[in-house]
């Protein structure tokens, strides 16, 4: 049940739907094909087969480069070690904490650790580190914004249950992700939380790429601090 879809420019939405857990889920992961193909989020380690034949209906699998991810956890990159046995010339991409007290450790391969705020060319895309630790959860975690497609690969923020969702929406997100954290609260409610919220919605980005749900387009800054504005509260 594994689907792709463009969701911005060279920007590839993979979506599987759970439909076998109570109220439906979903894991997506981003594609970015360029000179340097980059994967953010793996997926967990079973799904690697799905992941795998969906990115070759855009290019050949063992082409990717960069395998990145917001945190260290299964859904976020239990696929890391199947992806580089697949593709030899791929590497972590991931914040320096995640390289340091993690990834050096589990992944197969060293990774590129990016400092916060650090920027690297894909070719045509041009991506940015963004620190932001414990938001929502994770110390090491973080966020990558393309500053070339204005996309900010945003995690676990704004995850909305269930298990059918189109690719890309323009309709409210903070309700939905409410929702869900209303029956299972995934947040670390760091008391710093508004100030990398804030960072973020200071990027406008305009395409919001949800690991869970619908990706969204539109104000990506205004949807951000409503976020800020409902975890506040």
């Amino acid at each position: 049940m594994t689907t792709i879809n463009e969701i911005a420019d060279g920007t590839y939405r993979i979506h599987t739907p759970i439909r076998d857990m109570p109220g439906g889920f979903s894991f997506n992961q981003y594609l970015v094909v360029d000179d340097q193909p980059l994967l953010f989020h793996t997926g967990p380690r079973r799904m690697f087969p799905a992941v795998r034949d969906a990115i070759a209906k855009v290019m050949p699998p063992d082409r990717l480069r960069w395998i990145s991810f917001s945190h260290v956890e299964a859904d976020e990159c239990g696929g890391l070690n199947d992806l580089l046995a697949m593709a030899p010339g791929a590497q972590p991409l991931c914040g320096q904490v995640a390289a340091l007290v993690s990834v050096n450790d589990l992944a197969d391969r060293p990774a590129r650790a990016l400092a916060d705020g650090e920027s690297m060319s894909l070719g045509k895309h041009t991506v940015r580190w963004i620190d932001a630790p414990h938001v929502p959860h994770g110390w090491e975690n973080g966020f990558l914004h393309d500053t070339t497609t204005r996309t900010l690969f945003c995690g676990d923020l704004f995850t909305q249950g269930g298990a059918d969702h189109p690719p890309l929406v323009e309709t409210d997100l903070v309700g939905p992700s409410e929702a869900f954290r209303s029956v299972m609260d995934y947040y670390a409610h760091s008391k710093k939380a508004a100030g990398p919220l804030a960072r973020l919605a200071d990027l406008a980005p305009t395409t919001l790429a949800c690991m869970h749900g619908s990706a969204w387009h539109g104000d990506g800054g205004k949807m951000l601090r409503a976020l800020a504005a409902a975890l506040g509260g």
